[in-house]
């Protein structure tokens, strides 16, 4: 082709638009665009910025004839066959880097609220409800805090975490290089997290073998009434054993920024009838996949890519 064209199915910054522009490649929007839709013009794109909203996979990357990058604006290739794209010459990046620190922080937010009782105080004072001994919460600091999934999102996590007193335990089934901290302590399978943990993170990919991670069994083995966050992706946590855990008071208290089905809209009557119970317990908090979605965290993502990108084009 002799135009360079690049379809932007997401959102983009100026700092990232106007380096594809400089670079000789004209930008189309396409932030309504359908499967189907795509499946029909793929082939006259070199570029596409994405998100999560159309899958990638082998039938749609068979019509993509002159396509030579995909960039993902955040982390989770899931949604595209990445492997399949690799043998067609076409080149994916992610941007996990950008939106980690706002990952970590909204975990680092919901995790206190539920400590101290935050939501629940809120939402009774608007009905006139005046309770302190009932919401007598508990500090983090000297806390043991178990992260699964040891990434961008999970070690900004365990950095913010360790500075507030809290011994973390981390765990990944790859070895990372991260410099060293005291507060953290690497551990090779999941048993000490099992002994020692009051609070679970998730923070890893999604694939067949992080789907239901977290389900009744897993809970059954932690030893001590924990607190479980997700903020990686919904499957990864089963629903209903989050659900059990909670009305059994196993799980202390659980926040959930990813749901097995979203929006939650698209959940069947029964998985749908059980969040609204979970939204509406004091020791729960729902978010609406929000937590790598700051106006800061897109700005960021912008700049990995445009980063990443001036290696390959």
């Amino acid at each position: 082709m002799s135009v360079k064209r690049v379809l932007l199915i997401t959102k983009i910054e100026p700092v990232l638009s106007d380096f594809l522009l400089e670079k000789g490649y004209t930008l189309e929007e396409g932030f309504s665009i359908d499967y189907e839709q795509l499946s029909q013009c793929i082939q006259d794109y070199t570029g596409i910025i994405t998100s999560t909203k159309i899958k990638f996979d082998q039938p749609l990357l068979e019509k993509a004839e002159n396509l030579h990058w995909i960039g993902r604006m955040g982390s989770g290739m899931e949604h595209i066959d990445v492997a399949y794209a690799k043998s067609r010459n076409i080149i994916c990046i992610s941007s996990p880097e950008g939106n980690a620190n706002a990952v970590a922080e909204q975990a680092l937010g919901m995790y206190l609220a539920l400590q101290h009782r935050i939501i629940k105080s809120h939402i009774e004072l608007r009905q006139d409800i005046w309770l302190r001994d009932d919401n007598r919460g508990f500090e983090i600091e000297g806390t043991t805090a178990g992260i699964i999934g040891m990434g961008n999102n999970g070690y900004r996590f365990a950095q913010k975490l360790t500075a507030m007193g809290v011994k973390v335990l981390g765990f990944d089934i790859e070895a990372k290089d991260y410099p060293p901290n005291p507060g953290i302590t690497w551990c090779t399978d999941l048993e000490q997290i099992y002994q020692e943990a009051t609070m679970i993170s998730f923070h890893v990919p999604y694939t067949k073998d992080t789907h239901h991670y977290f389900n009744q069994e897993f809970c059954k083995r932690m030893q001590h009434p924990f607190t479980l966050l997700n903020l990686s992706r919904g499957e990864v946590a089963e629903q209903y054993a989050v659900y059990d855990g909670l009305l059994r008071g196993k799980i202390v208290g659980a926040a959930l920024d990813v749901w097995e089905k979203e929006p939650i809209s698209k959940m069947d009557d029964k998985m749908f009838a059980i969040a609204m119970e979970m939204l509406h317990m004091p020791n729960f908090i729902g978010t609406a996949h929000i937590g790598g979605y700051t106006y800061d965290a897109n700005t960021k993502m912008c700049l990995t890519l445009r980063k990443k990108l001036g290696f390959i084009i």
